[in-house]
């Protein structure tokens, strides 16, 4: 297989002209009449039992063309486009089919976008600010609070009616126009007392009442209720109040931090807090520089970027959404009906940040050409073992899954990344003075721009269904992750046409 000819026909668009010798042809033919030989039956044969001679002499061997160039064409398509020197974009192309016998193989061209050539800025000594962070002592004691309210236990009230906060276990049955309806019912239901997880004025009228009470709950519904056919009426629950309980939250001393950390003293505690919390703050003043850094060079950019390269990008991150979702026991097709979104709406979400994703990633590849950045080998071993170690998986599965030469193309780019950050000019400046010049932009990480296509671990998110509840949405969440889309497999009927294209 080999590239016969390549030419630039239209911007990001090339035409390959791929041939695919006679005896790597016949040598797949081969295998291909073998395969179906198993299913044809040949006159005075068994099914499956007749010689390759026999088959190709009673139905021609061009009857097996078609699954043979099949089998061929990604890898040579593939090939042509390394020789080339271009990168396919998608699999949106024009096929068109020389020449194809025995005797001499394939000889086929086509048209297909690439990955754009582009310009780009200044890069090195770039200037930009960044903010100094401190931790104060409010900061870490209402860490240690929190500590103290993840360890709180419930327990039972008994000399007091119901206030707002506490948790209350109830039995409910609801009525619209003295009738039952669906949903209005539950047994032995905890409920928190102001979450508004029912409707307006259900949980008010729980208030004051003792444990053991049984009292009707007088409501209307709201008019955008999801529910149409309750939307707007007036509604009777009768309720009976089981249980009152209250968080009781531990006392904050030295055998506090002792129950919830490896410390001995509160002390010692509070100023792990508080380094992390540092850490935190630094990490997160160093990806906002970095991302303005990014951002000057994103803006320098000249040149036409395929439709097709933001589109690629949303797909991905639909899919990343779609991994998160499962990690958690949901799929996207349940988040989408939780939220009310259509795929089209949660695309066009995603739409500014695939931009921002694709033109990262165009420039500081460009930046790897311009400096001619190298990947050695122990460069992509030690990458490998970094990631087995952070998925606690072994290396070799992580090898089956991320081929080494996008491997190293990612690890080119956290390279150039690295020489955009040690040659810019940074000024740590106080938070305060930062905000008088303009508002913080919203954090877009660079880490969209090089990092591999591997399985992420991330926080997703679950809908509970409450009866007689506000209908609530689930938040929209992100990911990011970087995919080269493979060239489209083309059918042998394809290749028996002239100018034939072929849509994903």
């Amino acid at each position: 297989m080999s590239l016969k000819n390549a030419k630039k026909v239209d911007t990001n668009r090339y035409e390959l002209e791929v041939v695919i010798d006679g005896e790597k042809f016949r040598e797949a033919l081969t295998g291909v009449m073998r395969r179906e030989s198993k299913k044809i039956t040949v006159p005075g044969f068994r099914k499956g039992k007749a010689p390759l001679s026999f088959i190709e002499k009673y139905y021609g061997a061009e009857a097996f063309f078609e699954e043979t160039l099949n089998t061929l064409y990604g890898a040579a398509l593939q090939e042509a486009a390394n020789e080339a020197g271009v990168e396919i974009v998608d699999d949106k192309m024009d096929f068109d089919l020389v020449s194809i016998s025995k005797e001499d193989g394939v000889d086929f061209k086509v048209t297909l976008t690439v990955v754009p050539e582009i310009e780009i800025g200044e890069y090195k000594g770039l200037s930009q600010e960044r903010v100094k962070v401190s931790v104060t002592a409010a900061e870490v004691n209402e860490s240690v609070k929190a500590m103290a309210e993840r360890n709180a236990r419930m327990v039972a009230v008994e000399d007091r009616a119901a206030q707002k906060d506490d948790t209350t276990v109830i039995d409910f049955d609801g009525y619209v126009d003295d009738k039952a309806f669906e949903g209005g019912k539950g047994e032995s239901y905890t409920l928190v007392l102001g979450s508004g997880q029912f409707i307006p004025g259900f949980e008010d009228q729980i208030i004051g009442h003792n444990a053991g009470d049984e009292f009707d709950v007088n409501v209307t519904f709201p008019t955008d209720y999801h529910a149409a056919d309750l939307a707007g009426k007036e509604a009777v629950f009768k309720v009976k109040l089981h249980e009152i309980k209250k968080r009781e939250l531990p006392e904050i001393d030295d055998e506090f931090a002792k129950d919830v950390s490896e410390f001995d003293t509160l002390k010692e505690l509070k100023a792990d807090l508080k380094k992390k919390a540092l850490e935190r703050k630094q990490k997160a003043a160093e990806d906002e520089a970095e991302t303005k850094l990014m951002d000057q060079i994103v803006e320098s950019i000249k040149g036409e970027i395929p439709e097709a390269m933001y589109e690629n990008r949303v797909k991905q991150n639909l899919q990343d959404l779609d991994y998160r979702l499962q990690s958690q026991g949901m799929s996207l097709e349940n988040y989408i009906k939780y939220t009310g979104a259509t795929i089209e709406e949660i695309s066009k979400t995603y739409r500014p940040q695939a931009e921002k994703q694709v033109k990262m990633r165009l420039a500081l590849e460009k930046i790897v050409k311009l400096e001619n950045i190298t990947v050695e080998d122990a460069d992509v071993d030690k990458k490998y073992e970094e990631m087995a170690e952070q998925y606690s998986i072994p290396v070799e599965q992580v090898k089956a899954a991320v081929p080494a030469a996008e491997l190293k193309k990612d690890i080119a780019v956290e390279k150039a990344l690295d020489l955009v950050k040690s040659t810019a000019v940074i000024t740590d400046v106080e938070a305060e003075a930062k905000e008088e010049k303009k508002p913080a932009a919203k954090k877009t990480t660079t880490s969209t721009a090089k990092k591999t296509t591997t399985a992420k671990k991330a926080e997703g998110e679950t809908a509970e269904k409450k009866p007689a509840a506000k209908k609530t949405t689930a938040k929209k969440a992100e990911g990011e992750a970087e995919q080269k889309p493979a060239a489209k497999k083309t059918t042998a009927s394809s290749a028996k046409k002239t100018t034939k294209k072929t849509e994903e």
